[in-house]
């Protein structure tokens, strides 16, 4: 299957992980520099949803599927693909000063390998699709979530950073100011950029599994995350009615950290609704989405332009080249 936008060809300009947009309004191609880093354009929101209908979701899912182990969090997290896959331009980085449309969408967490003081914890970032469904979300998470529990494994992230973590302080202050300019260029490795969890299309902390509220967490100056989402714990509220009787109702606070310079904030209004709307009908999610449209401000394919134009120089040549062949036979 193919990746976020992986048919488009690349242009000059253009990343490996990203392809640069140029046709964006002329005022978000300033704004980065006049805020070159993350923590100067950080926009912070909170958005209060209604879990009743997701808890039940979840538990006939559990009964009824093979997702015998279907989280909340799993939930949501499909959720946040899909909202990606259905409002693209919040799937945009600004490197080097410059904004870029990602061509896939990964996903970042941290997990826990042991529930205690001293449990590990360990950073998973499963790359998605923006045609899949809940199912195809569970099976990837279910996966990455069995590999990495094991005390015993170290995954890749965890791997660089024990080697980060033995070099002397000068050699890694001088290796991650290294790396750091290096994405601002594109010349980012690329294994480099397929382990670190910074380089993603968001980053989700799940507080709620500890038992406390969500919290409002920085997006960071290194990598090219632009979304921070953190998940709450559940909650009831009791509500009094117009007639009198007490509605109960669970909610859950879901707080975001974005980035403002890669769009505006009414599509970042649209983008949160959206995500409302599929927490709160979690159905959505066993099929894919109707349609994909792609981020606003990319160019468009062209479309077979190259073979017509082809086609074209051979009928000149052939032209010329049978006016020379007469030329030379009245010659003779």
């Amino acid at each position: 299957m193919e990746s976020f936008n992986e048919r488009r060809p690349r242009r000059f300009g253009d990343r490996y992980d990203g392809y640069r947009l140029s046709s964006v309004d002329p005022f978000f191609l300033l704004i980065p520099h006049i805020m070159p880093t993350r923590n100067d354009s950080m926009v912070c929101f909170e958005e209060e949803v209604e879990i009743t209908e997701l808890e039940r979701f979840v538990r006939r899912m559990r009964r009824e599927t093979d997702m015998k182990d279907l989280s909340m969090i799993q939930v949501i997290m499909a959720a946040a693909v899909r909202m990606i896959a259905i409002k693209p331009a919040v799937n945009r980085f600004v490197a080097g000063r410059r904004i870029f449309a990602r061509n896939s969408i990964h996903l970042s967490i941290a997990v826990k390998k042991e529930m205690s003081l001293e449990g590990e914890e360990t950073t998973i970032k499963p790359e998605f699709f923006p045609t899949d469904t809940l199912h195809d979300v569970w099976s990837k998470l279910h996966a990455e979530f069995a590999a990495n529990k094991n005390r015993s494994e170290s995954n890749s992230t965890d791997i660089i950073a024990k080697i980060f973590s033995y070099l002397p302080t000068c050699i890694t202050k001088f290796a991650v100011f290294t790396l750091k300019n290096f994405d601002k260029i594109g010349l980012l490795p690329r294994f480099i950029n397929e382990f670190s969890p910074f380089h993603t299309s968001a980053f989700i902390v799940d507080n709620g599994s500890l038992g406390i509220d969500s919290v409002f967490h920085h997006i960071y100056n290194f990598g090219t995350c632009s979304i921070f989402l953190s998940i709450g714990r559940k909650r009831t509220e009791y509500k009094i009615q117009s007639d009198g009787s007490i509605k109960t109702t669970k909610l859950m606070t879901l707080r975001f950290v974005v980035d403002e310079r890669i769009c505006d904030g009414f599509y970042y209004a649209t983008t949160i609704r959206s995500l409302r709307k599929i927490i709160r009908n979690p159905e959505i999610l066993l099929e894919p989405p109707e349609e994909l449209p792609e981020d606003p401000a990319l160019p468009p394919l062209k479309n077979k332009k190259p073979r017509r134009i082809r086609r074209d120089k051979a009928k000149i040549i052939s032209f010329f080249s049978r006016g020379a062949s007469r030329e030379r036979r009245k010659a003779a």
